[in-house]
Formats: C-alpha cells, sequence, structure tokens
C-alpha cells in the first residue's frame, strides 16, 4: 500500500507535468433536475474549492428550469455557483414521445454550448434521459466524459440509459463492488473505474445531528413527532405507465386510510407525471389535513426529513440508496429499482391489486429504526474523486478501448506481446527447500529454481537474493518481463510494511525480518510478501477454483496446517495480520500437544508432524509395519508409511488418520459457522485423503443450512509459487486508490 501511495503521487506530478504546470483541468458539470443535483453538489463544491487544479463551467438544463417543478436552479444559485448556461429541453407532454423530444431538443441546443466552453471533461450522473443527450453530444464532440454511478441495476428504461451511457463514457465512478464488477463485466477498462462510493453520502453521514425540529415543523406542521411522519415519493414508471399509476392511487389510499401526517414531493418528469398529478387532486391530498404537497424540498432539508421519519414509501431510488445511512423503515414499490442492492431497513412491495397490501406493509415498517447501512458509500466519496480527476492525462489517446473477453486463442501479432510476456518473480521458503520461479501471467512456471532453505538469516538473505537476480536474468532470455517479486513464507506477516513479524518453529532466525527493502533495492523491482496460507488463498483465486467466487477458504494440509480466507472477492488479513491461522483453531481441550504451545489444535492431529510422530509411537511397539511393507534402517518414518499402512489394513494406524480426518473436519465446520464461506478448497499432500472424512463430519456435525458447502481438493500443482506471483500480478496489472 505504501509503494502504491508513492506511485500514485509520482502519477500524479507526472499528469501535471504532462499537462502543463500551468494547465488546469476545465470541468464542466451539466444537471438535469433535483435528484441528480444531490449527487453532483458535493463534487462541484470539492472543484471549487482547488482552483489551483480546477476550472468548473455549470450548465443547467431538463426540469430545473421548470416551474411546476420548483424552479430547483435556484438552490444552484443558494449555493453560490456561477450558472454558465441555462437550457430549456423539456418539451411538454404526457407520453413516452415528450421524452424522445426533449431528447432531441438536448441535442440540438447542446453542441453550441459545449463549443463555447470546450471543457476538458464531462461529468454526467446517472440514468436520465437528458444525461443521454449530454453523454451522446460530448462524446460525438470528442470531449472526455466521467460518468456518476455507472454499473448499477435497477428497472424501468433507466437501466438501458444508464449502460448506453456507461458505453459513451471514458471513466467511471461507481458507488458498489458489485457495480464495480458490473462494469468490468460490460468490458471497461478497469484502469478507468474508481469505486468511491456514492458522492451524496460525504453529506449524508455528517447530516443527522444538525437541528432538524425546525426544518420537520416547517414542512409538515408544529405538532408532528420524530418518528411519527411519512415521507413519500412515487415516479411514473415509463415501461408501464397505467400500472404504476394504479399503483400510486392505491399508495395514497393506503396512506389516507393509515392516517399519519405524510410529505408527498411531486413526481419527476417522466411520462407519465401529470397523469399521477392529476390522481393527487381528484383524491385532495392537496388539502387533506393529514397531507403535505409540495414540488421540492432543498436536499439539506430533505435529508433531515427522511433521517426522522417513522418511514419512507415510494418507488424512488433514494429510498432504497440514501435512505439506508440512516436506517429509516422503507417501502419499495414496483419494479422501478428491481436490482439494486439494498439494506435490511427496506421491504418490498412489488405488485398490489389492492392497498391492503400496502396497508400491511405500513403497519409493519413504520416506526422501526434498523441498523445504518454503508452499501453506497463511506463519507469519503469526494477526495477520491477529485484525486481521480487529478491523475487523468489529457495527452493519453482519447478513443476508448474495451476489454472484451478472449474468444479463441490467437497469436498476437502486436511486437511487445511477441517480444515479451508479464511475468513475476515468485519465492516460497520453506521449513527445507527455497525456490524462486518464473510464473506467467497465465500461471505457467517457465522457470524454477530449489535449493536447501539455509539456517542462519545472513545465508539465507544472500541466497533469495542471488536466485532473485540469476532468475530476471534468465528472464530476458525466456522473452519474459518480470514486474515485480512476490514472496511466500511461513509465520506472521505484515503484507503492508513486507516484513516477517513472527516465523514458525520450521525456519530459524526469521523473526522482524524486512524482506521488502533489500530485495527492491537489489533488483530493483516492487516486492510483496505474504504469509504461505494467505498465498495459497490467492493462487486458488487467480488460478484455481476459486476463481470467481465470493467467499471461500483454503486449507493447507502439510507439514503444518494453514490457510487463507477470501471473503467478497478479498484477502482477510485481520487486525494484526494473524487471520486465517486455521491450523490452530482447537478441536479438544485435553488433545495432543502442539507446536504453538496450546493442546487439541487442529495442527496437532492432522499436520504431517503430528502423523509422523504417531507413526513413529506404532513403529517403536512394532505395531505399523503390516505385510508388504518395509522400512530401511536409515529412513524416517513418517506420515506416508502411516497412510500407506492403513490402505493395508493396519487398523491402528487407519484409527489414527480417522481421527485426524475428524479434527480436521471439525475445524472446517467451525469455520463454516463462522465465515458461512460457500467453497472449502483442501490442499497440500495429505487433502486427497481427508476430502471425504470432512465431508461426513459436515454433513454429521455442520448446521443443516451450512451444510451445502463444497468441499474439494485443489488441482494447483504448486500453490505457494503461484500464490507469490498472484500478489504481483493483482496489483500491478490495476490502478489501486
Amino acid at each position: 500500500e505504501v509503494y502504491f501511495k508513492n506511485l500514485s503521487k509520482q502519477k500524479q506530478k507526472e499528469v501535471m507535468e504532462k499537462n502543463g504546470n500551468n494547465h488546469k483541468l476545465r470541468v464542466c458539470v451539466a444537471t438535469c433536475n433535483r435528484a441528480d443535483y444531490s449527487k453532483l453538489a458535493p463534487i462541484m463544491f470539492g472543484i471549487k474549492a482547488e482552483p489551483q487544479f480546477f476550472e468548473l463551467d455549470v450548465v443547467v438544463l431538463g426540469s430545473h428550469l421548470i416551474d411546476d417543478y420548483g424552479n430547483t436552479y435556484r438552490m444552484i444559485e443558494q449555493d453560490d455557483f456561477d450558472i454558465h448556461t441555462r437550457l430549456h429541453t423539456i418539451v411538454r407532454g404526457e407520453d413516452e414521445a415528450a421524452m424522445v423530444e426533449s431528447v432531441g431538443l438536448a441535442l440540438v441546443k447542446l453542441p453550441d454550448v459545449l463549443n463555447r466552453l470546450k471543457p476538458d471533461i464531462m461529468i454526467v450522473h446517472g440514468d436520465r434521459f437528458d444525461a443521454l443527450a449530454l453523454a451522446t453530444s460530448a462524446a460525438l464532440m470528442n470531449i472526455r466524459i466521467l460518468h456518476i454511478e455507472g454499473g448499477e441495476v435497477s428497472g424501468t428504461i433507466d437501466d438501458s440509459i444508464r449502460h448506453a451511457i456507461t458505453k459513451l463514457a471514458h471513466y467511471h465512478v461507481c458507488c458498489t463492488r458489485s457495480a464495480e464488477q458490473h462494469l468490468i463485466a460490460m468490458c471497461e477498462d478497469h484502469d478507468r473505474i474508481l469505486l468511491a462510493g456514492c458522492p451524496s453520502y460525504d453529506k449524508l453521514l455528517s447530516a443527522k445531528n444538525k437541528d432538524y425540529m425546525s426544518i420537520i415543523h416547517m414542512w409538515l406542521g408544529e405538532d408532528v413527532k420524530t418518528r411519527d411522519y411519512i415521507v413519500a415519493l412515487q415516479h411514473p414508471v415509463t415501461t408501464d405507465i397505467k400500472h404504476s399509476i394504479k399503483m400510486f392511487e392505491l399508495t395514497l389510499d393506503a396512506l389516507i386510510s393509515f392516517n399519519k401526517r405524510t410529505l408527498v414531493l411531486f413526481p419527476n418528469v417522466d411520462a407519465g407525471h401529470k397523469e399521477m398529478v392529476r390522481v393527487m387532486r381528484k383524491k385532495g391530498i392537496e388539502h387533506h389535513p393529514n397531507f403535505r404537497a409540495v414540488k421540492h424540498v432543498p436536499f439539506d432539508q430533505f435529508i433531515q426529513l427522511v433521517a426522522h421519519a417513522g418511514c419512507m414509501i415510494g418507488n424512488s431510488s433514494c429510498g432504497v440508496r440514501e435512505v439506508g445511512a440512516f436506517g429509516t423503515p422503507v417501502i419499495n414499490l414496483g419494479t422501478r429499482q428491481t436490482g439494486r442492492e439494498t439494506g435490511e431497513n427496506v421491504l418490498h412491495v412489488r405488485d398490489a391489486d389492492t392497498q391492503d397490501k400496502i396497508l400491511h406493509a405500513l403497519q409493519l415498517q413504520f416506526g422501526k429504526q434498523y441498523p445504518c447501512s454503508k452499501i453506497y458509500g463511506d463519507g469519503n466519496a469526494v477526495p477520491r474523486i477529485l484525486k481521480f480527476l487529478k491523475s487523468i492525462d489529457l495527452k493519453e489517446p482519447l478513443q476508448k478501448k474495451f476489454c472484451f473477453p478472449p474468444v479463441k486463442d490467437n497469436i498476437s501479432q502486436d511486437i511487445d506481446h511477441i517480444l515479451e510476456t508479464q511475468s513475476a518473480l515468485a519465492v516460497d521458503l520453506g521449513g527445507t527447500n527455497l525456490r524462486v520461479a518464473i510464473v506467467s501471467m497465465k500461471g505457467e512456471i517457465v522457470k524454477k529454481y530449489t535449493q536447501l532453505n539455509p539456517k542462519t538469516y545472513e545465508d539465507r538473505l544472500e541466497l533469495i537474493l542471488k536466485m532473485c537476480v540469476e532468475a530476471a536474468s534468465e528472464a530476458v532470455n525466456v522473452n519474459c518481463r518480470i514486474l515485480g517479486v512476490g514472496i511466500s513464507t511461513g509465520g506472521r506477516v505484515n503484507p503492508r510494511e513486507g516484513i516477517v513479524l513472527h516465523s514458525t518453529k520450521l525456519i530459524q532466525e526469521w523473526s522482524s525480518v524486512d524482506l521488502r527493502t533489500p530485495i527492491s533495492d537489489a533488483l530493483p523491482l516492487p516486492v510483496w510478501v505474504d504469509n504461505d496460507g494467505n498465498c495459497a488463498a490467492l493462487a486458488e483465486r487467480k488460478f484455481g477454483h476459486g476463481k470467481g467466487i465470493e467467499n471461500f477458504v483454503t486449507l493447507i494440509t502439510g507439514t503444518g496446517i494453514g490457510g487463507g480466507i477470501i471473503h467478497q472477492h478479498e484477502l482477510i488479513h485481520g487486525s494484526s495480520f494473524c487471520a486465517a491461522e486455521l491450523g490452530h483453531i482447537v478441536v479438544s481441550l485435553d488433545g495432543p500437544e502442539c507446536l504453538c504451545g496450546s493442546q487439541g489444535c487442529i495442527e496437532a492431529y492432522a499436520s504431517g508432524i503430528a502423523l509422523q510422530r504417531e507413526a513413529k509411537k506404532l513403529h517403536d511397539e512394532d505395531l505399523l509395519l503390516v505385510e508388504g511393507m518395509a522400512v530401511k534402517k536409515e529412513e524416517v518414518v513418517g506420515a506416508a508409511h502411516l497412510i500407506q499402512a492403513a490402505k493395508l489394513g493396519n487398523t491402528k494406524a487407519d484409527n489414527i488418520l480417522r481421527t485426524a480426518g475428524t479434527a480436521l473436519g471439525l475445524g472446517v465446520v467451525n469455520i463454516l459457522h463462522t465465515m458461512n464461506p460457500s467453497l472449502v478448497i483442501l490442499s497440500g499432500v495429505l487433502a486427497s485423503h481427508y476430502v471425504n472424512a470432512v465431508k461426513e463430519v459436515i454433513n454429521r456435525q455442520a448446521l443443516s443450512s451450512a451444510r451445502a458447502v463444497d468441499v474439494v481438493v485443489s488441482n494447483l500443482a504448486d500453490p505457494a509459487l503461484l500464490g507469490a506471483a498472484s500478489l504481483v500480478l493483482d496489483y500491478t496489472t490495476r490502478r489501486i486508490y
């Protein structure tokens, strides 16, 4: 992380030099309605606060300029932003054709504005038809586009518009990891995707402690208390207008019956909005004593209203996104937000024929308080976005590149690919051997070197450097370009600093050792270091059974027992870098002594050392050998002899292996009940001997909800080296912020 922070600073410096030290990035922010301004305003404030880097031009269009929607451009002026251009682009109408005509009108008017402004980059938000006109105009006029909130999934035509803007945009700022994965699946360049979180959360997460009672009284009346009112915001669904209007009627009927003070906001400008307004007036909502109908509420005040409401109801994205930050109950109606990620505060009513279903949902949700959700942000989106903007090199080619998956194996005609293959130097520090390998991006071990691991620190470090230098020189001869060095070692490792904190007893003189500095100085290449169990998990994630799996656990069954945990596609290190010490899960309070000093650990039962100990006991008592077996005088009795004896019918040897398999299985059950992975991968020389025993214990001991887990044996020939290589390959081929 330290390495990449320094690299990022250097990159920004280089970009400033390339763009010209005196050149400020000219950013055009175009806002179409009250909803997108709430997301864009925090970015605009951030840009305005750094005039040494940016010039800001604000273009206002769409429903901002319509009186029926509160002339919301005034709140932009109140925020002290200079509006460069106002474009009246909304064609009045009640059907889908009006939206198409509005897009056409925007396309006619925008070229003149963009020709005058000549921005370096245009920031476009979301999935509205106005935003599609903006993105289309900018793309055709060779203006770079930064799209906010791409990759998300919802219902209606918004999905299609959002993804269309994604294909036009050059850079992407997304709010959730799922959205990021969707963008990658849509063949967008990972280097141009920033997972920042939602900009509105920067304001949301600092807003709740402000004075709110005066705001509640202003909009709902002096007699209203917190958690005793409802906020309703429902929009037409353009792909099924009639049904959405019917749903709105049922919603109003249910709210009237529920008899709580309710703030109703007018719908947006989509086709069908006028019919929804007519429904409100037909039911007398604007004059009903329990209702307050408004065209617009300033975002700062709206935050306070939903934060302290007893419930929010409707189909606005605000309900499933922003409101979760406060734990306010939400009732999401219809299909408009189908596919959105939501917190547990959201109750979905997909369809309703009568008001009863909606009324029942109100009775279930009203007045509850849920845990606050941060699915869409942590309050630090704007600093990340500004940093991302500063990193944009205007001298890079404007033409987008799409990262299509390979359809078939082609022979590349690019000279760089012909001449060299991107690779990593992988180092595996085992208890016996020290191995260095050149590993390609596809996981092929191009060349491997093996030496006995020296006993002293000085000799070991000298040998590592010698082998790495030799391998790096050989890489040139085999047409490999080394991107970095990855080191897999036993013990507790601080991967941020590249330091071995504490070693296992198998590797002597190997505590408080800085591996990164001497190796990166000698080569020079970036160096990553991690625990061998974590490396095995990374190898499975990149090359093995764990590829594409969100949550899985790898268990190494070898001389010792180790492992690694992948949770939400990321490796878990823990607060003091000792997560996934799976070999030291205690499965018996009075079991055999473990090398760690405790008793009853999995490693004390199921490791190679433990099986060797039991094999020696049987051999010393002449109870190991059976017909068909022989042990030479100089031969050391080990786990392999125990396994052979069990296969040949030695019941005592078989019982020892069964006990070891049961201990390992109980450890896996504990992992299932703690992490709930969908996959457990057994790796190492003993894995195939334990897999059936582990499955039996899971079926016997695990909770029924956890038994569906897959337990498989790794198919990787060398997970330690492949994991060390993946440390390099995973991080040198993507941008980190």
